[in-house]
């Protein structure tokens, strides 16, 4: 598989999210070109403030070797926040590739000043995705950038 067919196994665990009401963010992480994690964002649907789309995935994955980590590739719908950004560090995952970051700018100079690979595939799909869901539930989307810390700064 490639890039966009990974990256297309990572839109259908946004659109889960969505199904169950919640924000439309997936990711996957694969190893050696097998996917050992799907996960996508329970902010809404579980009361969590640390279940993101990225952070479901690893968790997903269970506890794998140190080894792996570092041959593995996270794939992720929307740039990574902060937070997420700080697992892909901390666990020394090489590559990380997003759908888009129009939308949502994460923390993609701090990975990248930390030697991680960043590839924007700048996909319709995830923009159109994020976007639809931001103007039907304002609302709650500013709510979630307020309760971050106003994640607006990060914007495009």
């Amino acid at each position: 598989m490639n890039d966009t067919q990974f990256m297309k196994e990572a839109i259908k665990e946004a659109k889960k999210s969505l199904k169950e009401g919640g924000v439309p963010i997936g990711a996957i992480l694969v190893v050696n070109d097998k996917i050992v994690g799907r996960g996508y964002n329970h902010l809404l649907q579980n009361n969590s403030v640390i279940l993101h789309g990225e952070m479901d995935a690893l968790e997903n994955a269970g506890r794998l070797k140190g080894i792996n980590y570092q041959k593995s590739t996270l794939y992720t719908t929307l740039s990574p926040c902060p937070m997420c950004s700080g697992a892909v560090l901390l666990y020394k995952i090489p590559r990380v590739v997003i759908g888009e970051n129009t939308t949502l700018m994460g923390a993609e100079v701090l990975l990248e000043s930390n030697g991680v690979e960043v590839i924007n595939l700048g996909l319709e799909e995830c923009r159109q995705l994020l976007e639809d869901y931001i103007k039907n539930n304002p609302e709650i989307w500013n709510a979630e950038l307020e309760r971050v810390g106003g994640l607006t700064d990060l914007k495009k």
